[in-house]
């Protein structure tokens, strides 16, 4: 199985226009990088490589991961429009999702628990997504939704019935089969010249695409983790995410985090 990961965006939201701030797979948490928690991770679960699609400040990024593991593990994929939308990293690496090996698609600014990976990659569904009961207000969060038992739909904005909807953090284990289908959606959007589409778009077109049953998933609620997007999701890194991270660690149970809620229900209009 290789892993896939986007590390080519510049972190506008986190940052602004702040071009000093190196990219997000480069913040420090307890001395390590996000990007060296990574290799750390997948090296351990016995990933065959990493392809790292890179753009901004790419150099600093390939040096970072040659650091932690070799030319032989680390593969890099330039994406040279990385100011553009992130689809196009996602196309950038159509060859990967071409390729016919299994997938484990992932960001790159994710601060989590290494449980997340293992649940997820020793699922008994081989096309997989994460799913985090709790799950924040807003409109940010990407939400998948579940109906009898299996995903049924995916994204910032669904409509419908549902029994249970929850967060997505950003990773998703897939079939060769799977992975030739995304790298299809994400051509569509390429040549339609929606540029500006989200990379969840193209996956949602694939889920609600294939018969239903053929995703599953895996329930992490209660494994620390956070996207950083923004100034407060790095304080909140900092101060909540990872001392649980290091509790857990220690053999604590995780501290529900108390600014969250949990949404299960029948009906989801957003």
């Amino acid at each position: 199985m290789k892993a896939l990961m986007l590390a080519a965006g510049v972190g506008n939201r986190l940052f602004g226009d702040n071009r000093m701030q190196p990219p997000k797979a480069l913040l420090r948490f307890d001395g390590k990088t996000l990007l060296q928690r990574h290799i750390s991770v997948l090296r351990s679960h016995g990933i065959d490589q990493l392809v790292l699609v890179v753009g901004y400040r790419k150099n600093e990024v390939i040096a970072e991961a040659l650091a932690h593991a070799g030319p032989s593990f680390i593969r890099t994929i330039e994406n040279p429009m990385y100011r553009g939308g992130p689809i196009i990293s996602l196309w950038s690496a159509r060859d990967v999702l071409n390729s016919g090996d299994d997938i484990l698609f992932m960001d790159a600014d994710v601060l989590y628990h290494p449980d997340l990976i293992r649940r997820l990659l020793e699922s008994r569904h081989p096309n997989c997504f994460t799913f985090d009961r709790d799950i924040e207000e807003g409109e940010d969060p990407v939400r998948l939704c579940i109906r009898g038992g299996v995903p049924v739909d995916f994204g910032k904005r669904v409509v419908g019935d549902f029994d249970m909807v929850g967060e997505w953090p950003g990773f998703l284990k897939m079939t060769s089969k799977i992975a030739r289908l995304l790298a299809q959606a994400t051509e569509n959007y390429i040549e339609s010249g929606l540029l500006t589409a989200t990379y969840e778009e193209a996956m949602r077109d694939v889920l609600v695409g294939e018969p239903t049953g053929t995703f599953g998933f895996e329930d992490i609620t209660g494994v620390p983790w956070i996207e950083i997007d923004y100034p407060t999701d790095l304080d909140r890194a900092t101060v909540d995410i990872l001392p649980r991270i290091a509790a857990a660690e220690q053999g604590f149970p995780p501290v529900r985090r108390p600014d969250s809620i949990v949404v299960r229900p029948k009906a989801f209009n957003r």
